[in-house]
């Protein structure tokens, strides 16, 4: 239990759980320092600061569309075009696995933090969320273009993007606040952790369309996907 009287912190061990919502909010300028800090050291000292939230996204889905479009003439779904298609599934793919990467390593790289002061841990991995977020809003302004360029309209599904990002934000969330509890104890769940990213970025539809997997095999696809299909 934690209890403030005037300056006075009285922490009691087992009963943190009961006043853990209400620390969240009287620490949520720490929140927003923490988030602001992981924001500005991503880009501090880089040649090229915040264009690297752009030019990841960006390479990978030429990469994709010359494999998957060129020359393995995977179709796309509806009219959209192909590279329309890669970077609008590439986005959500890379906020939710940088996510889940900088959440699972955040407790352990602030450990001197941790044993220093009191706060709910819960700050620190959510802050990093936060710096993903950012890099995705960043990115999908190059989604915009792209669409201006190709004259591309979406539908009204477009209009579902909100539900969508906040679906996204709570799953990334929650992976990565289970990830970096296992990552404290199991230092071994930060080489797992990246493979399974790296792995399922193969295996998910981003690259391809999930129009082309056969119908028995999409209920394993979507499940593994997130729902993050297109």
């Amino acid at each position: 239990m934690i209890e403030a009287n005037e300056n006075i912190l009285i922490i009691e061990s087992g009963q943190t759980e009961k006043n853990y919502w209400t620390d969240l909010w009287r620490y949520r300028e720490l929140f927003y320092i923490l988030s602001w800090r992981d924001i500005t050291v991503r880009y501090k000292q880089t040649a090229i600061g915040i264009a690297w939230a752009i030019l990841r996204p960006l390479l990978t889905m030429v990469v994709f569309t010359v494999i998957f479009g060129r020359l393995a003439k995977l179709p796309s779904d509806g009219h959209a075009p192909y590279p329309i298609m890669v970077y609008a599934a590439m986005l959500p793919w890379q906020f939710f696995s940088s996510s889940v990467s900088e959440a699972s390593n955040s407790l352990i790289a602030n450990t001197q933090l941790i044993t220093k002061v009191y706060f709910p841990r819960i700050i620190i991995p959510l802050s990093s969320v936060v710096t993903s977020f950012v890099d995705f809003l960043i990115s999908f302004v190059i989604l915009i273009f792209l669409m201006i360029f190709y004259k591309f309209t979406p539908s009204w599904n477009i209009l579902l993007l909100p539900v969508f990002l906040l679906i996204s934000f709570l799953t990334a969330s929650g992976i990565g606040l289970y990830i970096t509890a296992l990552n404290v104890k199991y230092r071994d769940f930060r080489y797992i952790a990246a493979f399974s990213i790296q792995f399922g970025l193969y295996i998910s539809p981003v690259g391809f369309s999930s129009s082309i997997v056969p119908e028995k095999y999409r209920l394993l696809l979507f499940l593994e996907s997130d729902g993050r299909s297109h």
